[in-house]
This record gives structure tokens, sequence and C-alpha cells, in this order.
């Protein structure tokens, strides 16, 4: 693999020109494909194979009339203190607005008058108005919205609180100016990294050309692949994270070829068939914990896995081609004054030793100390994940300054806790002798379990063989009294089935969190199996090595668990709550765990390929395994620390997104980083390898003739090669020169 990456290397680097024009060819196919297209609504969400889809699936095919997948909106009115909305005044208003609701545009299905649908509370001071549509949120249009916006207006003159909720008005989600704030960390980590600011912007450079790229693309394919709203802005932070740190080790190589001596497209070809042999490498395991998400059989994962694996395949394959052509545009000023003299002091005899030598040096000392305090400092950390509760975001997340938070609290406060998340009942009678009978006998059932706050009378189908049954339940949506709730009626079903031959179904949006948690959680250890599995025999082959897999997996369940575990101190418990700018404490999104798992398994597993190649590179021509540790840091330690640094901010960036499931992602994915870069990487892996000696780097002989030689070392390359004129090595020196990553 060496041999060829340094022949595309070169041939990058030659035809600089029509390379560079290639990749801005394919940014403008793109760009002009997402101007053109049709903008994505919300990703439908399906959840196959339970039983509140499977209900949902039986709703649309028995009622046909209506469209499931219409936007909803709820206008809320609130009378104030002393008055209620059934005042003559206040009455007259909101009957007027239905009106003009129902006459305002041609999208509208249907409009509900709260006076006469029984959507006024108990005590007066609150009623809504439903109103739904024909079409998608996505494909209302503005005068649609406009109306719904100013529905409220007259009302709020008359010193009513009106708010809209529902996904009618649903905007796509903003991630303010905190992602620009990550992308200048960046710049600022690369700069002091490198001394120039030519080899500082070329990495930002080609990361957002291949993220343009990668997300116009999304944007262009999202209404036909149906991708959603939130697909390209996961796609857009891992690949800038992606994308700059995979530049970031070409770039750091190519400096260290030419100050080596060598020219320019030698060093290029080299820097690509050493350094890109471990992006290849890296990439690969972040595109399997990515694609592997598929396991989990829920369509809308699969589709952000998928997305999110094509931005790094393109980070990828921009650092192979796209960085080292613009290597070649800049030549020799890549290396500026500062970093030539750093490189020239740090060949003399008596130069100081630089920070990651020391470092390696400290945790060789103390192997059992270090190696202690990290695992006790994460296990630390992680424990409030035993706590963790899972569930989806609602309108009850969203920040308290938006309407529909403001009406999603006026409709618990006039109705009860558990009206924003009513559970439907659907009764398929298709089968039974006496429909009414089997459906009155659920109706009963239900109101006799405790949770239950109401139960409204059946409605059937035209057909009469499907009825359907609106439950509220005590309690607010995500609490564990109504997913017990939810079970509670799915058992009494049961048994109801062999009684009557009907069959109960449970559905709704509250019903399918339930069952959504719990497929992530039967899809947890299998996915993981698969995921880490197929990782281990990649790196094996990499490393050609049983303990060096084992430890970085390990290692990598340690920081994954101490993410999680932060995760939950902030956005379920309230830890520094106020800090990120979560508004709203509560359960942890579903999709969390495995999605951090895929993820974070990937990029971890990227410092691990960078670092420990270059430890193993330095055994293998004869050093001893604290030597070869010591020669990994001191190579690899200041690089290693700057992509981290980056992909932290890159991450961090997106804390500032008013969408909650991105904000927690961010964070998340952050947080992770930093515990498996700086903790695991830089204080466990070097105290465990130092511990294990010659033992890490054991392969029993049968299983390294059955593995491929991949050569991410560059060793086949070496002995290809002669020694570059200047570079001042022969033969066996340019061996122990060629991995320096």
């Amino acid at each position: 693999m060496a041999t060829f990456l340094y022949k595309v290397g070169r041939f990058a680097f030659r035809k600089r020109g029509y390379v560079a024009l290639i990749w801005v060819v394919l940014l403008g196919l793109g760009i002009f494909g997402a101007a053109t297209a049709t903008p994505a609504a919300s990703s439908s969400f399906s959840i196959p194979g339970t039983e509140a889809q499977k209900a949902f699936d039986l709703l649309e095919q028995r009622f046909p009339a209506s469209n499931a997948e219409g936007a909803t909106a709820r206008v809320v009115f609130q009378a104030p203190d002393g008055e209620k909305v059934t005042d003559p005044a206040h009455k007259a208003d909101v009957e007027k607005i239905a009106t003009e609701l129902k006459s305002g545009s041609g999208q509208v299905a249907s409009v509900t008058d709260p006076f006469t649908a029984n959507a006024v509370s108990k005590d007066g001071s609150t009623a809504y108005i439903s109103v739904s549509y024909d079409e998608a949120s996505a494909n209302l249009t503005d005068g649609t919205k406009n109306a719904l916006e100013k529905a409220g207006k007259h009302a709020e003159a008359s010193g009513m609180t009106v708010a809209i909720g529902g996904d009618a008005l649903e905007a796509m989600p903003e991630t303010g100016a905190t992602e620009v704030i990550g992308i200048v960390i960046a710049g600022v980590v690369l700069v002091i990294t490198f001394g120039s600011l030519v080899a500082a912007g070329l990495p930002l450079l080609t990361a957002l050309i291949g993220v343009g790229i990668g997300v116009t693309s999304i944007t262009a394919l999202a209404n036909v692949l149906d991708l959603g709203t939130t697909t390209s802005t996961l796609a857009m932070m891992i690949g800038l994270a992606v994308g700059i740190d995979y530049a970031l080790f070409i770039v750091s190589r190519y400096r260290a070829e030419l100050a080596e001596g060598r020219k320019p497209e030698e060093a290029a070809g080299r820097a690509v068939g050493t350094a890109g042999s471990a992006v290849v490498f890296a990439g690969l395991t972040v595109v399997i914990a990515l694609v592997g998400l598929a396991v989990v059989n829920i369509p809308m994962l699969s589709k952000m896995g998928f997305a999110a694996a094509g931005t790094v395949v393109i980070a990828v394959l921009i650092a192979l081609t796209l960085v080292p052509a613009m290597m070649g545009f800049a030549g020799r000023r890549i290396m500026g004054r500062k970093a030539r003299k750093a490189a020239a002091a740090a060949e003399r005899p008596d130069a100081k030793p630089n920070a990651g030598t020391r470092w390696a040096r400290f945790v060789l000392r103390r192997p059992v100390w270090v190696l202690v305090v990290g695992v006790l400092g994460l296990g630390a950390v992680a424990l409030p994940a035993a706590s963790l509760e899972m569930g989806l975001p609602d309108d009850g997340s969203q920040p308290k300054s938006t309407t529909q938070r403001q009406a999603y609290d006026m409709l618990s406060d006039g109705f009860g806790p558990g009206f924003n998340g009513p559970l439907m009942i659907v009764v398929d009678t298709q089968h039974s002798a006496d429909g009414k009978t089997a459906v009155n006998q659920v109706s009963d059932e239900i109101e006799s379990l405790g949770h239950v706050k109401a139960v409204t009378p059946a409605v059937f189908n035209k057909a009469g063989d499907t009825a359907t049954i609106t439950v509220v339940p005590k309690d607010r949506p995500s609490s564990a009294g109504t997913e017990e709730l939810v079970h509670q009626i799915r058992d009494a079903g049961s048994h109801i089935k062999s009684d009557t031959g009907a069959e109960v179904l449970v559905t709704g949006a509250t019903a399918m969190n339930v069952d959504f948690s719990q497929k992530m959680n039967d899809a947890l250890l299998p996915y993981l199996g698969l995921v880490v599995g197929l990782a281990f025999l990649l790196l094996m082959v990499v490393f050609r090595s049983i303990l060096v897999p084992l430890k970085a997996a390990l290692g990598f369940l340690l920081s994954v668990v101490a993410a999680l575990g932060a995760v939950v101190a902030v956005f379920q418990w309230g830890w520094l709550a106020s800090l990120l700018g979560v508004e709203q404490t509560g359960p942890i999104m579903s999709m969390m765990p495995i999605f951090m798992v895929g993820v974070v398994f990937g990029l971890a597993m990227d410092y691990e390929v960078f670092l420990v190649t270059r430890m193993r590179e330095a055994y293998v021509h004869g050093e001893t395994p604290h030597q070869a540790i010591e020669t990994g840091f001191k190579h690899g330690a200041r690089v290693v620390t700057a992509a981290a640094v980056i992909m932290i901010a890159v991450f961090g960036g997106f804390i500032g997104s008013t969408e909650a499931m991105i904000k927690m992602i961010g964070f998340g994915l952050a947080i992770a980083v930093f515990f498996d870069a700086f903790v695991v990487r830089m204080a466990i892996v070097p105290a465990v390898l130092a511990l294990l000696g010659k033992r890490a780097w054991w392969l029993p002989r049968w299983l390294d003739r059955a593995l491929p030689n991949v050569d991410v070392e560059g060793e086949g390359l070496a002995e290809h090669l002669p020694a570059e004129a200047g570079g001042g090595e022969g033969p066996a020196g340019g061996e122990r020169e060629l991995s320096r990553v």
C-alpha cells in the first residue's frame, strides 16, 4: 500500500493543477445540485419490527383519509389571571381565529373549534385550536406559515397569551457563532503547531472543500433519499474534524521530509506513502463504525451513518490527492522560518527533549501510577452513566424562548403533564365476532389502569373493522410512569385478543419513543460486537499484534462510558447546564449511546493508528519497547495533541446549536475525544505498553503468515526507493526515518 500511495502522492504533486481543478469542479457541481434541489423535509421516522410502527402502518391502511405525513399545529390560548377563555370577548376572538385559519390557506386540511371539540381546560384558563395540513412542514408555503404566526395577534391584543406548538413552524436548526469559533480555534492551533500561515491554512482549506462537497451532495439528495434536516449537520461536524486531522498528518509528515533535505515532489510522495497509509486505515475504522449503524435497523439512523461515512471517505480522498496537490502549489513556503530553525535545533545532539519525549519518560518511570490514576479518574466520571434515562426530544426540550416550548408548557399546566404525550390505541376488530363489544372492553380495561387521566370514546373507520382510542396519561411523556402504562396496556391487550380476537396495538409519539429506546438497548451489544470485532481485525493487520488492538478497544470502552457519564451529568442532572446553554434537562436522547459508540470508536482509533504505528516501526527496526514508546511520542505527540484539540474545538462549536440533539452530540463527542486522546491514548496506552514490554508486539507465527501485509510503516517503500541525494541517509537510515507520523 505504501508504494501505491507514494505514486499517488507524486502524481498529485506533479499534476496539481488538474487535481485541484477536479475537486473544485466537484464542489461546484455539489453547490449547483444543492441550490436547485427541493428542500429536505424532516426525515420520516419509522422503527421497523415494533408494535408502535405496526399500529402506525395499520392506521395508514385502515384510515386512508388521514395524512400521517401532514404537518400539525396547536394554537394555544391562555386567559389573563382571574379570567377565562370562555368569557364572551375571549371566546369571540378564539372563534374568529379558527374561522380565519380555515379560510386562510388551501393547504389546511382541518381546524377544530375548541368550544365544540372539548379542547378547553376544566378551569377555563386554557384552550387550543388543532390545525392539520395536507402537506409536510417543509412543503408549507410562506403564506400558510405567516397566517399561522399571525393567528394569535388579535387575541394577544385582548390580553390573552398565545403560543403555537406542533411541527408546522419547524425551522432548520441553528448552530450559532460557536461553530465558527470552533473553526477559528482550529486555525489558531494549526498556526501554533506549524509556525506557518501557509501550513496552517492548507488543512483548513482542504477540509472545507471536502466538507463542502459532502454537505452539498447530501443537501442535493436529501429530499430524494429522505435524509432529514439534521443529517447534513452531523456530516459537517464529523467531516470537518477528520478532514482537518487527516490533512494535518499529511502536511506534518511532508514538512518532516523537507527538513530531511528531500526535494518537494519526493517529500510529498513519501508523506502520502507513509502518513497516508495511516490515514487510510484510520478512515476505514471511522467508516466501519458509521456504516455499522445499519445493523440497528432504524432507517433514520442508518441514513445518518451512511451520509457521515461518505463525508469521511471524501476526507480521506482529499488527504491523499488534494493535499499533496496543494503542497505542490505551496512548495517550500510551507516551512516557515521558525519551523526551519526549530527543525535544525531538534537535530543537534545537545538539543533539549521536546514535550512529547519528556512526557513519555515520565510515564515510563511511573507506569503503574499513571495507569491507576487514569483508569480511576475515568471511572469516577463514568459513574453518572449508571443513572442514564433515555428518551427522544420533543417540544418540552426546546428553549423556553420558543413558541413551541411555551405552547407545550401552557398545555401541560392547563390539561395535565400527560396531555403532550397521548397514547393512540388501535384496535383491529377484523377477526373479532363483535367489534364494538371488544372495543368497549379495551376502553374499560384501560380506564382501570393506573397512570391514566382520561380515555376518549372510540372512533371507528368507515369499514367498522378498526377503532382508535386516545389515552391521556397522568404523567409527562418521558416519565417512568408513562412507560409503565404503555407496557400495562400491551399486557392487557394480550388477554383481550385471546378472549375476543381483537388485536390491541399502542402507538403515538410516546409509544414510539418507548419502542425506540428499547430497540436501541437491544441493538447496543450486537453493534458493539460487530464494530469492535471488525476494527480489531483491521488493527491486528495494521499493528501485527493481538494485545495492542485489544488494549485499544478496552481503552475506547473506558473513554466512551466516561463521556456518557459526563453527558448524563450535564443534560440529565443539570450540572453546568446554564454554562452550556442547556435550558431543559431530561432524558438522554435514545440514540446517543449507540451513536457515540460508533463515532467515538472510529475517531479514537485515529489517534491509536497515528501514535502507535510510529512506535511499532521503531520497535521493528531494533529499538527496545521503552525506546519505541519514547520515539513514538517524540515524533507524534505534538501532532496528535494538535489534532485532538482541533477535533474538540470543531465538535464543541456545535454546542451552540438551537437543536437539542445537535447540542448533545456536539458536547458528547467533544468530551469523548478529550478523554480518549489525552487520558487513554496519551497516558493509559503508553503505561500499558510499558508494562507489557515485548509481549505487546507478540503475534503467533501462523497468524502472522495468514494476515495480509499492508505495510503501513512503509518498509517496502524504503526497500524499493534509493536514498534521496542530500537526505543524508543510506538505505537502512531511510527505513528508520520513513514512518515519522
